[in-house]
C-alpha cells in the first residue's frame, strides 16, 4: 500500500502536471484553429518560421516585379495602339498620292488632295507625340529603350524604342508639318511620293512587329511569375498552415483528456481525507 501523507500529495501533484500539460496543448490547438497556422511565431518552430519569413519576402518582391511588367505592358499597348493608327493613316496617304498622280486630275482636286496629305502628316505627328504612358513614349523620335526588371535574380527584358515619326530616322523623310507649303502640286511630284510611302508602310510593319514580340515576351514572363508566386505561396502554406480537420480532432481529444485530468486531480485531492477517516475509525 502506498504511503498516505498530509504534507505532500504526490498524486495530486502528478495529476496537476498532467492537467497543465493538457491545458497547454489545448491552448496551442485553439491558437492554430483561430489563426489557421501551425507556425504563427518563431517560438512555434524557429527554423520553419525563418524559412516562411524569407519566402514571404520573395513573394512580396514578385508583386513588385509584376507591377513593373504590367506598367511595361501598358506602355507597349499605348505605343502599339498609336502605331496602328499611324499605319492606317499611311495607307490613307498612299491613296492620296496615287490619286494625285493621275495626270487627268484637275489642279483644284490635286490641291485638295495635297492639303489632305499634309493634314494626315499632322495626324501622324500628334499620334506619335501623344503615345505616352506614365512618362514613357516608345515611338517618338529620340525615345530611349525601356529596361524592365523580370526576375528576382535581376534579369531584365529590354524593349527597344521604335521611331514611328516621319523624321530622318523614322518611317521616311523629314517633313516640316507646320509648313503651309503643299507637298505636291503636280502629278509628277505626287508620283515621287509613292516609293517613300511604300518604304514607310514596310517599316511600320516591321517596327510594330518588334513591339508585338516584346509584348509577348513580357506577357510570358508575367505568366511565369504568377505561377512561381502561386507555387511559393503553396509552399509556405505547406510549412505553416494548420490542418483544420486534424486540429479539430485533437481539440475533441484534448477536451476529453482535460475533463479526465480534472477528475483525477479531484480524486487525488481527496486522498488526505483518508487520514481523517483512519482517526475517526480509531
Amino acid at each position: 500500500m502506498s504511503n498516505v501523507t498530509v504534507n505532500t500529495n504526490v498524486g495530486a501533484m502528478a495529476a496537476l502536471q498532467s492537467l497543465n500539460r493538457t491545458s497547454r496543448q489545448f491552448r496551442e490547438v485553439e491558437d492554430r484553429i483561430t489563426t489557421g497556422l501551425k507556425v504563427s511565431s518563431a517560438k512555434d518552430n524557429g527554423a520553419v518560421y525563418a524559412i516562411a519569413v524569407m519566402q514571404r519576402s520573395e513573394i512580396s518582391s514578385l508583386d513588385v516585379l509584376q507591377r513593373s511588367l504590367e506598367r511595361a505592358t501598358s506602355v507597349i499597348d499605348v505605343a502599339m495602339g498609336a502605331g496602328e493608327t499611324v499605319a492606317d493613316v499611311l495607307n490613307e496617304m498612299k491613296t492620296r498620292v496615287i490619286s494625285a498622280a493621275d495626270t487627268s486630275l484637275d489642279t483644284t482636286s490635286r490641291t485638295a488632295m495635297s492639303d489632305d496629305f499634309l493634314d494626315l502628316i499632322r495626324q501622324i505627328w500628334h499620334a506619335v507625340k501623344n503615345a505616352e504612358f506614365d512618362g514613357t513614349n516608345l515611338i517618338d523620335e529620340g525615345a530611349d529603350d525601356m529596361v524592365v526588371p523580370a526576375s528576382l535574380s535581376l534579369d531584365t527584358i529590354t524593349v527597344q524604342a521604335q521611331n514611328l515619326s516621319l523624321g530622318v530616322d523614322g518611317l521616311w523623310w523629314n517633313m516640316p508639318i507646320a509648313s503651309a507649303t503643299l507637298p505636291f502640286t503636280t502629278a509628277t511630284e505626287a508620283a515621287a511620293f509613292i516609293p517613300a510611302m511604300d518604304i514607310a508602310i514596310e517599316r511600320i510593319g516591321l517596327r510594330l512587329s518588334a513591339l508585338g514580340t516584346a509584348a509577348k515576351a513580357i506577357e510570358g514572363q508575367s505568366q511565369f511569375l504568377y505561377k512561381l508566386q502561386d507555387a511559393m505561396t503553396e509552399g509556405v502554406g505547406n510549412l505553416v498552415d494548420a490542418d483544420m480537420a486534424k486540429e479539430s480532432a485533437r481539440m475533441v481529444s484534448l477536451q476529453t483528456r482535460q475533463s479526465l485530468g480534472q477528475q483525477s486531480l479531484s480524486i487525488a485531492n481527496r486522498a488526505p481525507n483518508m487520514v481523517l477517516a483512519l482517526f475517526q475509525a480509531a
